[in-house]
């Protein structure tokens, strides 16, 4: 194998690539990034048994070949190297050498064979969307995400057609047993018949990654265990988390009374104002509700208290709630919503 390739493309196939293999790993070859060179594309491959990732970028290749090198080590070498710089790699039985300008590095390598390749099986269900509406369905969702591993099948998102209000609907839900998000969009061409499935946390993490740097339609195909992402130069391939994931709606509050409207960056800015004060753990702000306006607190042992009042559109009975996080309080503002109900069961009194 030999070819050159200009940094820039290099250490962004890199990046994508290399934050799939753990950094500690009891399987050595699962510490590497399978490089291929054929027919003037450079394929970069990692995966951790779990999470594949296969990007192409272009390249001069000189001479076909593949091989095995371990990710990160590559990964810091060419993003230490000058901007603009013409990377030369080159095979030599299991050597990888990498010249650029006076700088030159040599490699030890494992044989490609030892390489796992993950199937991704039969795919029965293929649908298209947009990068914009898959953007909305991870951000609107994926803080709300369990980092409990005794609860697993709540450990990512959960995608699947619901029957709402507009029809049929492609719905994402994620919780953490104490906050829930739940976002969805039209139903795609395709996705009628997908059965429920829940996004392990790290693909999502992934996943979001690539739609930084894409627009345009993303191709997903998926079954009961896998799922696989098709970008313009990336293929994403997971496995799925088998488990149920919960009836979420029992515990989504109906018949709500209180309807509050306020301006999100008006509120976004008094609550990280206040939050100064707060020195605990969760940072918890008390709102209170009365006509026409809504009180933030906060009170602080240590620092003191903050109070801040905002002018809203709320014409119900006065209501104080409990300490709410700031956490949670920020990523309600964040769907910029203008009505804005609780999305879970909040303790509160009437005054």
């Amino acid at each position: 194998m030999k070819l050159t390739i200009e940094r820039s493309a290099l250490l962004k196939a890199l990046s994508h690539v290399q934050s799939v293999v753990e950094k500690r790993n009891t399987i050595p070859i699962l510490s590497n990034v399978q490089i291929e060179a054929a027919d003037g594309q450079l394929a970069l491959t990692a995966t951790d048994l779990d999470l594949a990732i296969v990007e192409h970028t272009g390249a001069d290749i000189a001479q076909d070949g593949a091989t095995t090198v371990p990710a990160h080590t590559l990964h810091d070498i060419v993003r230490k190297l000058p901007d603009g710089a013409q990377v030369g790699l080159s095979l030599n039985d299991r050597t990888l050498t990498l010249n650029a300008g006076r700088s030159r590095f040599t490699l030890a390598c494992l044989p490609r064979e030892d390489f796992p390749v993950m199937s991704a099986g039969e795919l029965p269900h293929r649908f298209t969307l947009p990068a914009t509406q898959m953007k909305r369905l991870i951000d609107k969702t994926r803080f709300a995400i369990s980092t409990e591993e005794t609860r697993y099948y709540l450990n990512g998102i959960y995608l699947h057609v619901a029957e709402g209000e507009k029809g049929s609907t492609l719905r994402a839900v994620a919780t953490d047993g104490h906050r829930l998000a739940q976002v969805e969009v039209a139903l795609p061409d395709g996705a009628a018949g997908m059965p429920g499935i829940i996004i392990p946390r790290k693909t999502v993490q992934e996943i979001r990654k690539h739609l930084d740097e894409f627009e345009g339609e993303i191709g997903i195909e998926l079954s009961d265990t896998k799922i696989l992402f098709r970008f313009a130069h990336a293929v994403v391939t997971s496995k799925l988390i088998d488990g149920t994931f919960p009836d979420y709606s029992r515990v989504i509050p109906e018949g709500n009374d209180r309807l509050l409207k306020i301006s999100c960056e008006e509120f976004s800015e008094a609550v990280d104002r206040v939050s100064t004060i707060s020195s605990d753990k969760s940072r918890s702000v008390k709102l209170a509700l009365e006509t026409d306006k809504i009180m933030l607190s906060v009170t602080s042992p240590e620092n003191g208290t903050a109070t801040e009042e905002l002018a809203a559109d709320y014409g119900a009975e006065a209501w104080r709630s409990a300490s709410i996080p700031v956490i949670c309080l920020i990523f309600l503002i964040r769907w910029k919503a203008m009505k804005w109900k609780p999305a879970w069961p909040i303790r509160h009194r009437p005054q």
